[in-house]
């Protein structure tokens, strides 16, 4: 029988999409040579964000030279990486005739690699050509080893990475690529590596990785070999994020972290995400701030503006969250989801809106600075920008998979919150 047309969005055919192959556990990177050389890299290009005072860069550097590799640093990658960034990477690659790439850091990192990679394959097109879903013609791109610091994005997992538009400044365009050819070739997670992350990123990432788990788990795409997932990193979470925060070298918290993490991009790689994501790449576009720390102050309030049309699966997510919902209802139990991930918020720090963000927050905040230079040092929370902040969301690769059906008017009144109230 054939399919009518209309009958399409009842009965979708839903794609899963691959992982790469991990090692994961203590102790990993120590065989991130070994790893590369497998890979056929004889000349690495690392790209990072220089993760100065650590010495990680260094001991991962000369784990790789110990097996014989040369080693090329570009240690010039952004917070919410630009479009530049991975233009010059991709330049640096060519010029010094490299033929691997070794991204280590958090998600920027990984995600300038994953589009430097593209380039590459693509023989130096812009970046930005490659927006949206699956753009990529060529996937014979270069061997890339992804090495996580931050147990938060997942980007070393997924088939996505998100770059900043900076060619019209007065309209600064963060944007998101699917592409199963940006996978990267093997993803490296050691939780040691984690123990010099600062507690106010961890918490911030981790609030990242509680996104990733909960916008899949109440998507509209509702895939299901992605629920199992997503409720199992919900819980990690909240089971391991606190102690993290304030006992960062408690590795039996970095490592579910580190879990949570892996787990949680597990579902959204193949069950969407949603609203929490394009407030965060809406207000990192025209303000250059923290991906993880967007997704903190706007989760809260996506969850309570999302309830009304996902009531049973927010009620399923508060026992995750530690809620014991045995004697509630439904609805109580959704709202107790929400109370929980604000209890969780403010037990590891999260400002309470956009409008708290001020310069001395985090010791890497970029707002004002470089291509920004000008924007201002805070989030202006005038009517205007508001509704400029729900205008991007609209327009975010993100915001189909949300449950809610939105327009730019009911979006308005959850980014006012956003920027200016408190729970």
């Amino acid at each position: 029988m054939a399919i009518e047309l209309n009958q399409i969005w009842d009965m979708p055919i839903k794609e899963f999409h691959p992982l790469p192959k991990a090692l994961l556990g203590v102790g990993a990177h120590d065989i991130l040579g070994v790893e590369a050389k497998k890979l056929g890299m004889t000349r690495v290009l690392i790209m990072t964000t220089g993760l100065r005072g650590s010495g990680i860069i260094e001991e991962l550097k000369g784990k790789i030279e110990y097996q014989g590799l040369d080693v090329v640093v570009f240690d010039k990658v952004e917070s919410n990486p630009k479009d530049y960034n991975v233009m010059d990477a991709a330049a640096l690659y060519t010029s010094e005739k490299c033929d691997g790439i070794i991204s280590v850091g958090g998600g920027s990192s990984h995600d300038a690699a994953k589009g430097a990679r593209v380039v590459i394959a693509h023989d130096g097109r812009d970046i930005n050509e490659f927006q949206g879903f699956s753009k990529s013609t060529n996937f014979e791109n270069p061997p890339h080893i992804a090495v996580s610091t931050t147990a938060g994005t997942g980007a070393e997992t997924s088939w996505a990475y998100v770059i900043t538009d900076t060619s019209d400044m007065d309209h600064p365009h963060k944007w998101v690529a699917f592409d199963d050819a940006s996978l990267v070739s093997l993803a490296m997670d050691d939780p040691l590596l984690y123990y010099s992350c600062p507690q106010h990123f961890t918490a911030y990432c981790g609030f990242d990785v509680l996104a990733h788990c909960s916008e899949p788990y109440v998507s509209r795409l509702d895939f299901a070999p992605s629920l199992g997932n997503a409720l199992y990193a919900t819980k990690l979470v909240a089971d391991n994020l606190t102690t993290a925060v304030y006992d960062p070298r408690n590795l039996e918290a970095r490592t579910g972290m580190m879990n949570a993490q892996y787990i949680a991009t597990q579902a959204f790689n193949s069950g969407g995400l949603g609203m929490i994501h394009s407030m965060s790449h809406a207000i990192s576009a025209y303000y250059d701030t923290h991906h993880g720390l967007n997704n903190a102050i706007a989760l809260p309030r996506v969850w309570e503006y999302n309830l009304p049309s996902r009531y049973q699966r927010y009620a399923e997510l508060a026992p995750q969250m530690g809620v014991d919902t045995r004697n509630m209802t439904t609805v109580q139990a959704a709202d107790a989801a929400v109370e929980a991930a604000i209890r969780l918020s403010k037990d590891v720090g999260i400002p309470d809106n956009f409008s708290q963000i001020t310069p001395g927050l985090y010791e890497k905040n970029q707002m004002d600075t470089g291509k920004y230079k000008g924007k201002g040092d805070r989030i202006d929370t005038s009517a205007e920008n508001i509704r400029r902040i729900a205008e991007h969301m609209m327009g975010d690769a993100c915001t189909p998979g949300n449950p809610r059906e939105s327009t730019v008017e009911s979006l308005i009144p959850m980014v006012e919150h956003a920027m200016t109230g408190s729970y």
